[in-house]
């Protein structure tokens, strides 16, 4: 099967195990008309976990079900070991978040809106949230409503930041960014993680992003996860071709995921095996999150195998 769950997992740093920040066992929740089913998923300190698929796939519903905006209709939440009918107010003081909603106050000034709502998480820290404001590009004293959607995503950003907390959900931040702010806020995420104790989870469509930096890939699509899997042993496990179809051809059926065939050749996602030899005329390349998305995509709307 080329589709693979990620389901439990020994991590060690050190040699010593990991905490889970995240925790989901065959949750399923139904929101107007559409449904996640039966997911599961598990996330250690320390990493970056891409979640990613198509519109309407949802990410924007999973990531409601880990901060506790939603109730799963079956199965169980779990975040830092903790439930949210028991410790709610814990679990929250230890999560930040950036999402396309908007959170804040929209007549109070940034630094209003950072007093008033950090008074809510137990280690916000102003000084610290002035001086991302400033690396930013922001204001202190702008009001939040004449922000553009980058700015409030940048604020959102800075805020979240600014009370320490253990884990980071991101909600499609990334394509409201100019490019020299996404790359500040990429490295920022990278330091965010490197101290082994903390997590993000990225829900993006840019998956350029995701190659360079995530450490876990989850994959959803029509409610159903299809995949999530370390990067690495995801990008071991499978082997794009390209090259004369019917060399491709030769490779045993059930390995061939998705091809398809162009104007100059032919190209084709593999699930990889070690024995495998390929063709010498056939380029074979690790593939890219955005190959895999679409080639997993085109198979599960019934494209063929060859």
């Amino acid at each position: 099967m080329f589709f693979r769950t990620f389901l439990e997992r020994d991590i060690a740093v050190e040699g010593k195990a990991v905490e889970s920040m995240v925790k989901l066992e065959t949750v399923t929740k139904k929101v107007e008309g559409f449904s996640l089913k039966e997911i599961s998923m598990e996330i250690p300190g320390g990493y970056i976990c891409g979640l990613i698929g198509p519109n309407g796939a949802g990410k924007t519903t999973l990531l409601h079900l880990i901060m506790g905006l939603l109730k799963p209709d079956e199965g169980s939440v779990s975040i830092f070991g903790k439930n949210f009918s028991e410790e709610e107010a814990a679990i929250h003081d230890d999560m930040g978040v950036v999402l396309q909603e908007r959170l804040f106050d929209s007549y109070l000034s940034l630094k209003e809106n950072g007093a008033y709502y950090g008074r809510f998480y137990s280690r916000y820290e102003e000084v610290y949230f002035l001086e991302l404001l400033q690396k930013y590009g922001l204001e202190p004293g702008r009001k939040y409503k004449a922000l553009s959607k980058g700015e409030e995503l940048k604020f959102q950003f800075a805020f979240a930041l600014s009370h320490h907390p253990r884990l980071l959900l991101l909600d499609e931040p990334t394509g409201n960014f100019d490019p020299e702010f996404r790359e500040e806020f990429l490295t920022d995420l990278k330091e965010f993680i490197s101290d082994g104790e903390r997590s993000v989870i990225l829900a993006t469509h840019l998956t350029d992003d995701l190659d360079r930096m995530a450490d876990y890939i989850t994959y959803l699509e029509d409610g159903k996860m299809l995949l999530s899997q370390n990067i690495e042993e995801l990008r071991e496990g499978y082997r794009m071709l390209r090259g004369e179809a019917y060399k491709i051809k030769l490779l045993p059926q059930e390995n061939i995921i998705y091809m398809e065939q162009g104007e100059f050749g032919a190209k084709a996602l593999i699930e990889h095996r070690r024995r495998f030899q390929y063709d010498a005329a056939l380029t074979v390349s690790y593939p890219t999150i955005e190959e895999l998305m679409y080639c997993m995509t085109k198979r599960r709307k019934g494209g063929k195998r060859c």
